[in-house]
């Protein structure tokens, strides 16, 4: 060996080999005035391949097997055996065999070595660059799949649909103060665009593509059409169309536009998408309560949905209203739900939700300031239960223990077929007052003691009003006097609220020939009786065909005392000559 410190050794034990200037006796050295150490049997190899004149896997493993390497290994000491089977000086050694080591000074050697040298760096720089090249080339792959898979996306949509949509931050949750848990969305813009000035309310809703039929439309007129100017002017309706099918998104904004222009002007209406990069993996998810894969899918993204939607509207309004696609609205729905806020704030309770339909994700109302934690918790839990059992739950994690239910219901489902599928779907919402409001003008009167401001007509007009009266005796009545004489088709009469306060015993009747009493109040000269209330209900229909003369009062008499007090809640007659209906 040589003065440039490359170790050379052989190896004389299990291995079967002979150490150079040996005596033959394991395990001893001698000095010939060289440098003595000892040393792996690695290293052996190149001298013995060198004798024997070719190379064989022995060579290799046997060598391998029995050296331990201590110290510092880097690369270099890797490539360094792979290709010269000789082991730098610099690198510690830990004994595994005996061996006897000689370390030549002769010139020949120096230069033998000198050439193995060069050898050796040639080969770890072809080495070191094949490694740098195929580094290279998987990085250059994976971002050519990146811009590829951006690209696509964007590609599938017209440049002149969309643009980037910016969302207002909310300053009343502590989630979006300080940016926690930050949702990673962002939103294309497909018409209108949100008033910079806060709404009372934000109306959200989620649309997709259905096999059969679609109620996007009727909906949205139904909302505009159901509120006055000035409920418009304190809403704003947001509106995801969700499906990813880009024909179906640029067919249904042209039919928004076409529509609704006004609204999209004003600032009332807003139609958003969100592209499918920003959704998490929507199959191969969890099989909860055994659903099918399908079912788990649909409802897992319409989770998403919801939960896009309602971070998008946090700062829309100061309450926000979930809404479906396929619905019908009250009369002056927005005024209702101001008043039951009203009513609900005085009492000084803690809410999270307020609903205003027993069905699924129909009409229910939150505060803005808890929208945050609402969109994340949908976004979390996307795989584990529909959206409207998931609500329940976020409802009662913010200490609301049971559901507040309003009737009658201000919304009403009007789909026939599902967005699931296109299956057949005819869920109703009972507490929904299915008719038409076509109640004429009149007045009413009563000698029943009124409880506070629940006055007798409230139960004549349109809406949530009732009367609410004190225990009524025999004689009592409530008389509904017709600005003109009408022809009353059907009546419908419902007392009581939760099988509670019905009214027991009195009959309904019809009068003819206007007169005023001495009280200053109104009456029919003559009433005839057409039935009476059963479980605190009447209703009869057709009655035209019986009573074909104009009618000028209604009448409800009571005919039994009783102790409970009385709610009527509502009182709705048909006419023959009615005007377009109008719906409560």
């Amino acid at each position: 060996m040589s003065q440039f410190g490359f170790l050379h050794c052989e190896c004389n034990d299990s291995f079967g080999w002979r150490s150079p200037n040996s005596d033959d006796t394991p395990g001893s050295y001698k000095n010939h005035g060289h440098l003595r150490t000892r040393t792996h049997a690695l290293t052996s190899v190149h001298r013995r391949s060198k004798n024997r004149g070719s190379w064989q896997l022995g060579d290799v493993v046997a060598p391998l097997v029995c050296c331990t390497v201590t110290g510092r290994v880097s690369l270099f000491f890797l490539i360094d055996v792979l290709f010269n089977f000789s082991v730098p000086y610099k690198y510690k050694i830990k004994e595994c065999t005996p061996l006897y080591v000689t370390v030549s000074r002769r010139a020949s050697e120096a230069n033998r070595r000198r050439e193995e040298m060069r050898r050796y760096s040639r080969k770890k720089n072809v080495v070191l660059a094949v490694l740098l090249l195929v580094t290279g080339l998987y990085f250059i792959s994976q971002s050519d799949l990146l811009i590829a898979g951006l690209t696509r996306s964007h590609e599938q949509i017209p440049n002149d649909l969309y643009w980037q949509a910016e969302r207002l931050v909310s300053k009343e949750s502590w989630v979006e103060q300080g940016n926690y848990l930050p949702l990673n969305v962002s939103y294309q813009l497909l018409a209108g665009a949100p008033s910079t000035e806060q709404k009372y309310l934000s109306v959200g809703l989620s649309s997709i593509k259905r096999k059969k039929g679609s109620y996007l439309i009727p909906t949205l007129q139904s909302l505009f059409s159901q509120s006055s100017p000035e409920e418009r002017s304190s809403m704003v309706v947001v509106v995801l169309l969700a499906d990813f099918d880009v024909s179906w998104r640029v067919t249904t904004v042209k039919e928004i536009k076409t529509a609704f222009a006004s609204e999209l002007e004003q600032g009332q209406l807003v139609v958003l998408h969100v592209l499918q990069d920003f959704y998490p993996p929507l199959t191969g998810l969890k099989r909860n309560y055994n659903d099918a894969p399908e079912r788990v899918s649909f409802r897992s993204k319409q989770n998403l949905d919801y939960s896009f939607l309602i971070h998008y509207c946090a700062s829309l309004g100061q309450y926000y209203l979930q809404l479906e696609d396929d619905v019908s609205s009250a009369k002056n729905f927005l005024t209702s739900i101001k008043r039951h806020v009203e009513e609900q704030e005085t009492k000084k309770t803690t809410w999270a939700m307020l609903e205003f339909s027993a069905l699924g994700y129909i009409g229910k109302l939150y505060r803005s300031a808890h929208l945050p934690l609402l969109a994340r918790f949908l976004f979390i839990f996307y795989q584990e239960m529909p959206c409207d059992w998931l609500m329940s739950h976020f409802r009662e994690l913010l200490t609301q223990k049971t559901p507040i239910l309003f009737k009658p219901s201000l919304f009403q489902h009007m789909g026939t077929f599902s967005s699931f599928q296109g299956t057949y779907n005819k869920l109703k919402d009972k507490d929904f007052e299915e008719g038409f409001y076509t109640n004429p003008a009149a007045e009413v009167y009563s000698d029943m003691s009124t409880y506070q401001k629940h006055f007798p007509k409230l139960a004549w007009d349109a809406g949530e009003g009732f009367f609410w009266g004190r225990s009524p005796e025999k004689g009592n009545y409530l008389t509904v006097v017709f600005t003109d004489p009408t022809v009353v088709k059907g009546i419908f009469i419902e007392t009581g609220s939760g099988g509670k306060d019905l009214l027991e015993s009195a009959q309904v009747e019809t009068g003819h020939d206007v007169v005023t009493l001495k009280r200053g109040e109104k009456s029919c000269k003559e009433f005839q009786s057409v039935g009476t209330l059963e479980n605190g209900r009447f209703e009869m229909q057709e009655m035209d065909t019986k009573y074909s003369s104009a009618s000028s009062c209604l009448r409800i008499q009571v005919t039994g005392g009783q102790k409970d007090w009385l709610i009527i809640k509502k009182i709705r007659i048909t006419t023959k000559l009615s005007t377009p209906p109008r719906q409560a």
